[in-house]
């Protein structure tokens, strides 16, 4: 495996990310201690070092296995998790973005975690009610304290991540370093705002349910084929997902490899700074995520994937890129202009 800076960082963190939802057993889908330990040293053996967790998971039980994986060299592994979610129902400052929130939540998961301090610590979902200002002063109180050394935002409208990152530039406070949201060949939306803003912002985009909760994978299409009942309800089991489904499958058949390859082949694909965060309920699955490093797509399979996947870039970037427009806006030279940007 191989390595990239995080953001605007100089931490180098390995090329796909060890995602910690399903460690333990509390949600009833999870994986036990046992099977947790044989991920962790598949993935160790591979060369990987970038695990994502939260307090929130498995009822912390999640930070507790991470935190036992890496005890013997800590040093070693890039350990991330989060806060925001609650940890008490029906406290109204258990929750959300705010500075008390945001302090004893990390206090909690150093206890669970055994750790005296975190790598990257997350903002894991925005409150709409803690100003931007109050978030990066105590993110930045925390890394001055030594208990975090970076910090991220994770699925936060894309205007509140770069006035964030604004601010905290001009007062000279710790800067956001990566991003975290959902993004896969089946849900593309983020391309609009968010890659483009990562880009210009420098920050690392770690993307979860890189699979698209399995529907990449084509298992729900052999339990289509089988007679298998499929939830209407749910949206990535829609049929403009099966149908970029079916073209993984067809891709993974032409390259030799298996559909999940395909997928987080085709999202590495997308920009240098995009880290696909991948979890598994099984060592044999996550083994077979992480043979994706090994796949080159061609561009003929990138671009039928492209296709198939493809959204409605929206209001203004499908204005601004029409003709007529570029052609009051560049006076007829736009083909003429040689850009970097």
């Amino acid at each position: 495996m191989r390595y990239k800076l995080l953001g605007g960082s100089g931490l180098r963190v390995s090329e796909i990310s060890l995602g910690a939802m399903t460690f333990g057993e509390e949600w009833g889908w999870g994986s036990s201690r046992e099977e947790c330990r044989k991920m962790f040293d598949a993935y160790a053996e591979a060369g990987g070092n970038f695990i994502d967790t939260a307090n929130r998971y498995t009822e912390g039980t999640s930070e507790k296995i991470v935190g036992e994986l890496v005890r013997s060299d800590r040093g070693r592994f890039v350990v991330a998790t989060k806060y925001t979610l609650y940890t008490r129902k029906g406290d109204p400052n258990a929750s959300g973005n705010h500075r008390k929130n945001m302090v004893q939540s990390l206090e909690a998961s150093l206890t669970r975690l055994g750790m005296e301090y975190v790598d990257l610590y997350w903002l894991h979902a925005w409150d709409f009610t803690t100003h931007e200002e109050e978030v990066m002063r105590a993110l930045d109180d925390l890394v001055r304290q030594g208990k975090v050394l970076y910090i991220g935002v994770s699925d936060t409208p894309a205007w509140i991540v770069s006035r964030a990152n604004t601010i905290a530039g001009l007062r000279g406070w710790t800067p956001l370093v990566a991003l975290q949201i959902e993004y896969s060949l089946i849900q593309r939306t983020v391309e609009r705002e968010f890659l483009p803003m990562a880009k210009a912002l420098d920050l690392a985009l770690t993307a979860w349910a890189p699979l698209g909760g399995g529907a990449l994978t084509g298992k729900y299409l052999r339990k289509e084929g089988a007679g298998g009942r499929l939830k209407p309800e749910n949206q990535r089991l829609s049929e403009r997902n099966r149908e970029i489904a079916r073209a993984v499958v067809d891709v993974a058949g032409e390259a030799g490899c298996t559909p999940a390859q395909v997928a987080l082949a085709w999202l590495r694909a997308q920009g240098d700074q995009i880290i696909p965060i991948v979890g598994a309920r099984t060592a044999e699955q996550l083994r077979d995520s992480l043979g994706s490093v090994s796949v080159s797509l061609t561009g003929d399979q990138l671009k039928r994937l492209d296709t198939v996947s493809r959204i409605d870039p929206g209001f203004p970037h499908d204005f601004l890129s029409s003709p007529p427009i570029r052609e009051i806006v560049f006076g007829g030279t736009y083909d003429m202009i040689d850009r970097h940007r």
